[in-house]
């Protein structure tokens, strides 16, 4: 396709993504108003469902549960472009978005990547875009990317309904990806800065713990000497962890942090039996691992003092985010071409401010990017996490996207080809599923 005719089909796109700005971010403030946590998200997998089904998308469903998947294909072989939204909330229960009976709040912006991908559709699904297409778009719709409600979620591992317990990781185990060349989806963020976009950047990767104590129950006033504290075991052990942390390297962006999840039942017997989630995270799986390690013996030093039994149960988390410079590049110059030349911030590959995404595991096998848009305001995971505004959350992502695949796609997917010939991936999605399954782990340390 000349060069000409790539600017027209783009034109095209632009303008029919204006003429769906209504709906698309109508479709957003949907899904706002129907929180659900990961997983469990049925009602917000239903209705876009029915999105999806109205622009005349086959759609597979029930993927890891609640997860979708519906391909568009092009006009001419060529590769195939994941762009991908995630259906989840948080449990922010004193969050105005938060649903009364579940405390499940959109207080991460998840509930805008379903107006912006759907907004992709639109344009795309085109006739005349569709057919310029030399390659494929692959809408994927995925469940529990906040890695939350961890002994739930081990119910389901437990059960078979699931091995992994985020939404990416599962769907690579399922092969959702297997015919994914490269993936890219935008999150929202509260951003200090004037830029629309904020491109580049890395993710922390993490690993979670599961620490039940196990002690004697006995009456707490009346003989309090007859029990075993699993609750002081687990304060024990917090305090041993935060004696760490002078030890940890900035360099490694190390966070630590836990709840008690179970501590007790009554307050007049000695607690017993006593859950405490926590979760280590770094800039790499090799740094986390000897940084848990001492975690794990500050678990097992809390044990020991109050002469409690401990079960450590290790769950595989995520990998740190890898994101491809040439993707990154053309998402920036459509950017500016789209937005103006002072639309995009770039941030340095190896800048993290700690969090974590699945994003990051997808990214060990095809080229990814994920670049945030500064439309919110507040703080992530907090009560005033709040969109302020839309169009930069939903539609300027939607526009960016479309004008990112329709250059990845253009003249026989020139630029997607050159992607794929200078990725080398970190592992083949095999790889990472035994990388994955070998990171859960259980350890018992009983009282002598």
């Amino acid at each position: 396709m000349p060069l000409s005719d790539l600017d027209s089909t783009r034109s095209l796109a632009l303008r029919t993504i204006d003429g769906a700005t209504r709906d698309i971010i109508a479709a957003a403030k949907t899904v706002y108003s129907i929180p659900e946590t990961g997983f469990n998200e049925f009602k917000t997998s239903a209705y876009m469902q029915e999105c999806l089904g109205s622009l005349g998308f086959n759609i597979e469903t029930g993927i890891a549960r609640t997860g979708m998947k519906a391909v568009l294909k092009g006009g001419k072989p060529g590769p195939t472009i994941a762009v991908i939204a995630e259906l989840d909330s948080l449990r922010v229960p004193s969050h105005p978005g938060a649903d009364p009976d579940t405390g499940a709040a959109h207080a991460c912006g998840h509930h805008t990547q379903i107006g912006s991908l759907l907004g992709v559709a639109t344009a795309l699904s085109a006739p005349e875009i569709r057919e310029s297409l030399a390659g494929n778009i692959a809408f994927i719709i995925t469940p529990a990317e906040e890695f939350i409600e961890i002994q739930d979620r081990l119910a389901l591992k437990a059960s078979g309904e699931l091995e992994f317990l985020s939404g990416k990781q599962e769907m690579i185990r399922l092969g959702t990806f297997d015919d994914v060349d490269m993936a890219m989806m935008v999150h929202t963020a509260a951003g200090k800065t004037d830029a629309v976009f904020s491109v580049g950047g890395t993710s922390n990767a993490h690993v979670s713990h599961q620490v039940r104590y196990t002690g004697v129950s006995a009456h707490a006033g009346g003989s309090p000497h007859k029990g075993v504290n699993a609750l002081q075991a687990a304060m024990l052990a917090n305090s041993a962890i935060n004696s760490l942390r002078e030890t940890f390297r900035e360099s490694d962006v190390v966070r630590v942090h836990g709840i008690i999840s179970n501590g007790g039942t009554s307050v007049n017997a000695v607690p017993s039996d006593v859950l405490y989630e926590g979760r280590v995270r770094a800039k790499s799986i090799e740094a986390i691992e000897p940084i848990a390690e001492r975690v794990i013996r500050c678990y097992r030093a809390g044990a020991l003092a109050m002469g409690a039994r401990v079960e450590v149960q290790s769950v595989a988390g995520y990998h740190a985010l890898i994101q491809n410079s040439l993707m990154q590049k053309t998402f920036a110059d459509m950017a500016e071409l789209v937005l103006g030349r002072d639309s995009v911030n770039i941030v340095d590959d190896s800048q993290t401010q700690g969090g974590s995404t699945d994003m990051g595991d997808l990214s060990t096998i095809v080229p990814v990017i994920h670049p945030y848009t500064n439309a919110a305001a507040g703080t992530g995971h907090g009560d005033d996490y709040l969109i302020e505004d839309y169009d930069r959350a939903v539609v300027a992502p939607a526009k960016v996207m479309s004008a990112t695949v329709l250059t990845l796609l253009n003249d026989g997917a020139k630029v997607a080809k050159e992607v794929i010939a200078n990725h080398k991936p970190a592992m083949t999605p095999e790889q990472y599923v035994t990388t994955q399954r070998n990171r859960f782990k259980t350890e018992v340390y009983e009282p002598s």
